[in-house]
């Protein structure tokens, strides 16, 4: 299986771009995997799920925890959100909330799409 994998605004770019070099082919590694493999260990995907189709893809590189929220698409599509450090045990509410409103965004952009 291959999934088309897109990066929806600028938000996942942008976090990309605060990460080291080593961190940044880690994350792009396990996003290899996630384009091609049917089935992802639990230690690099989550789903979120009190929210739906949300999920965070997860990364640890020396003591860094980084997510990247995600949602799939239509079985195939993989759009990917914004990405932070995780400082604290859970998840904060707050990087969940933008990935909802960024979620949204990217629906009513593709709604707009089709019209």
């Amino acid at each position: 299986m291959k999934r088309k994998i897109i990066a929806f605004g600028p938000y996942y770019h942008d976090f990309l771009a605060t990460l080291s070099e080593k961190e940044s082919k880690k994350i792009e590694y396990i996003i290899s995997l996630l384009e091609q493999e049917d089935r992802m260990p639990v230690k690099f995907i989550r789903h979120i799920q009190e929210h739906g189709n949300l999920y965070e893809l997860r990364m640890k590189y020396e003591n860094n925890i980084y997510r990247v929220f995600f949602i799939f698409d239509e079985d195939c599509i993989v759009v990917l959100f914004h990405g932070f450090q995780k400082k604290t045990q859970k998840t904060p509410q707050s990087e969940i909330q933008k990935a909802l409103r960024i979620r949204a965004d990217y629906y009513e952009y593709k709604r707009n799409l089709h019209h």
